[in-house]
C-alpha cells in the first residue's frame, strides 16, 4: 500500500484569493490596516518557525505583522501588561501568544487577559466555551485547519472512529470538539494513556499533536487508516512531526507530511481569523465571524 499525501499547498493556493478579497471588503468598510501581533516570550524553536510560517503567509495576503518579544525572565506583571496593551491598541487586530511559556509565566495567564475579539487562536475561556456550545466563534486555527484538510481530501467523518493524541487547549481538546460535531466517534489519549498501541490501531483517523518526534509508528495504525500530523518538532537542521512518517506511508491510506501538511493550511486560517477578528470588532460582537466562512469541502 502506498500512502495518499495530503499536502496544504493546493487548499492554501485556494484559500488565499479569499481573504484578500475579504481584506478588500474591510477596506471598502473603513476598517484600520489588518495587524496580527506575535507575543514570543524568551527563545524556542518551533515558536520561532512556527513564527516565520505566520509571516511568510501573512504577507501573501496582506495583513502585517508585529513581532513582540519579551526575555525570558519576564514576569507575570509584565505580561500580562503586554497583553493588555495590546488588547487596547486599536492598530492590533489580533494577537497570538507562542506557547509553550517559559516558567513561571503559566498559559492561564493567556486565557485571562486576552480580549476574546483579538484571540485569533481561539483560547479564550469565551472563544472555547462558544465552540463547544456550536456558536459562532474565532476556532483555534491548528485544530479547524486539520478538519479543513480532511474535508478538501473528501475523506469522510461522519460514523468514523477517531483518535487525539495531545489534549491541548489549541489542538487536542478544540480538535476532539469539531470532530464530534461531524458526527465522529473520538476518543482523546494523552500521557497516562494506557494501551495507546492498542486503541490506536482500532482507529479509522489518528490525528496526533503531542510534540514527541516518532510517537505514532507503523505497528499502531491499522492498514488503510488516515494519519494527520500536527507535529512541528526541531531535529538537527529540520522540522518533523510526531509520526514516523516514512514506514506510515506504506501502511496509512492517507498521511500528512510535516512540513508541507497542515503547517501552511493552519497558518491561513489563522490569517482568515484575523480578518475575521477585523469584522467582529466593528461591532464588538463575536457572531460576526460569520461572515468570513472556510471554503466548501472538496
Amino acid at each position: 500500500m502506498s500512502a495518499r499525501i495530503l499536502k496544504g499547498s493546493a487548499l492554501a493556493a485556494q484559500m488565499r484569493p479569499k481573504i484578500i478579497d475579504w481584506g478588500d471588503d474591510l477596506r471598502a468598510r473603513g476598517a484600520r490596516p489588518l495587524v496580527l501581533a506575535t507575543i514570543l516570550v524568551g527563545v524556542d524553536g518551533s515558536s520561532q518557525a512556527y513564527r516565520l510560517s505566520i509571516v511568510r503567509t501573512f504577507s501573501r495576503v496582506g495583513i502585517d505583522h508585529r513581532p513582540v518579544d519579551l526575555p525570558a525572565g519576564t514576569n507575570a506583571t509584565a505580561f500580562i501588561d503586554c497583553i493588555t496593551h495590546l488588547n487596547a491598541d486599536p492598530d492590533v487586530t489580533g494577537i497570538m501568544v507562542l506557547m509553550p511559556l517559559p516558567e513561571p509565566l503559566s498559559a492561564d495567564l493567556v486565557l485571562e487577559h486576552l480580549s476574546p475579539l483579538k484571540d485569533v487562536d481561539g483560547i479564550t475561556p469565551t472563544n472555547a466555551g462558544r465552540l463547544h456550545m456550536g456558536l459562532p466563534s474565532l476556532r483555534p486555527s491548528t485544530a479547524q485547519g486539520g478538519i479543513e484538510l480532511l474535508d478538501h481530501y473528501e475523506i469522510e467523518l461522519a460514523g468514523t472512529r477517531a483518535v487525539v493524541i495531545g489534549r491541548s487547549n489549541v489542538v487536542g481538546r478544540p480538535l476532539a470538539t469539531l470532530l464530534t460535531q461531524r458526527h465522529a466517534t473520538v476518543t482523546v489519549c494523552h500521557r497516562k494513556t494506557v494501551d495507546l498501541k492498542g486503541i490506536c490501531f482500532d482507529a479509522d483517523l489518528i490525528a496526533v499533536a503531542a510534540g514527541h518526534p516518532g510517537l505514532v509508528t507503523a505497528s499502531m495504525v491499522r492498514p488503510g487508516a488516515t494519519v494527520i500530523d500536527f507535529g512541528v518538532n526541531v531535529v538537527g537542521d529540520g522540522i518533523v512531526g510526531d509520526a514516523d512518517f516514512d514506514p506510515l506511508t506504506r501502511i496509512a491510506g492517507a498521511i500528512t507530511p510535516v512540513p508541507g501538511g497542515t503547517g501552511p493550511v493552519t497558518a491561513l486560517v489563522l490569517a482568515r481569523n484575523t480578518v475575521a477578528a477585523a469584522y467582529a470588532s466593528l461591532d464588538g460582537n463575536l457572531d460576526d465571524v460569520m461572515l468570513v466562512q472556510p471554503l466548501p469541502p472538496g
